[in-house]
């Protein structure tokens, strides 16, 4: 049994523990507020007190945080991971962050001859309990391989796209692609509205068409329903975008959707609607 410790148990990272665990890891936890985490702990989790003790309890650290901020203090404070991993040993980030810090873990890494790959994921929490979730791979091509087995236990469609910082690439690109998607479903269900017609109506009658999309298989009902509960929190989609317009100013591009994406849902975050889901975009509409 390979052992895997993980850094960061929140919505997501809490159903992808689950999913290691039914699949046969021993898994080791740190969680800052361990008492969020009694749940999978009472179902077999290791938990641990410190980062430092939860590196150095298994062959392979999984990483699944916040914030850049929040991936930069897990890696790099003193007597963290880079710190407290033994040569030879395995670190995945999965959270969505910037490419240039992927690529930073990763040279540093290599220095302290640890294998390092970037692997953002894709399919909110849904995808994260049904272990369905799209995982997006930058890094080594032998590592990918190597940790094939564990990325199958959490996820259904695995992409290798790359040296460091590519997986972190290819989730700027799916967000971008979000944040059009779900500005377009926020956008017609306002204006549908407006209208008179019947959401529910109208939900049914172009979801299957050219106007279908899995935004509005997602968001749709939730939007009609009011429903704003977090699947994925507004506040790391401002993050998220907000680090690929970034990336995509490095480039030379003018994203001018994605720029509009951003403005609305952080004058929704300004509003205090930062721990609602991002079908939290609706507000912007709303007079």
């Amino acid at each position: 049994m390979q052992r895997i410790s993980w850094i960061g148990v929140g919505i997501m990272g809490k159903a992808m523990v689950r999913n290691l665990m039914k699949a046969g890891y021993e898994v080791h936890i740190y969680a800052r507020h361990p008492e969020k985490v009694a749940d999978v702990i009472s179902e077999g989790a290791v938990p641990h007190g410190s980062i430092a003790e939860c590196v150095k309890a298994s062959e392979v650290v999984i990483t699944m945080v916040g914030f850049p901020k929040d991936v930069e203090e897990v890696y790099f404070a003193p007597g963290n991971i880079l710190d407290s991993a033994a040569k030879g040993m395995t670190l995945i980030d999965m959270t969505t962050t910037s490419p240039t810090l992927a690529q930073r873990i990763y040279q540093e890494g290599a220095a302290r001859r640890l294998r390092v790959l970037d692997a953002p994921v894709t399919g909110g929490d849904s995808g994260a309990r049904a272990g369905t979730l799209s995982i997006l791979v930058g890094g080594d091509q032998a590592d990918f391989d190597a940790c094939l087995p564990i990325f199958q236990a959490m996820g259904t469609n695995i992409t290798y796209f790359g040296p460091a910082g590519c997986g972190q690439h290819a989730k700027m690109a799916n967000q971008i692609m979000i944040a059009g998607a779900l500005s377009g479903v926020c956008e017609a269900l306002a204006y549908a509205k407006a209208e008179g017609l019947d959401g529910n109506t109208l939900l049914g009658a172009v979801s299957t068409g050219a106007a279908g999309s899995k935004q509005l298989d997602f968001q749709g009902k939730k939007i009609l329903t009011g429903d704003f509960a977090p699947g994925f929190f507004m506040k790391h989609f401002v993050k998220d975008m907000r680090l690929a317009e970034e990336e995509a100013e490095n480039a030379g591009l003018d994203l001018n959707v994605l720029q509009q994406a951003l403005s609305n849902c952080q004058s929704l975050i300004d509003r205090g609607c930062g721990d609602l889901g991002t079908q939290a975009l609706i507000k912007f509409y709303e007079k």
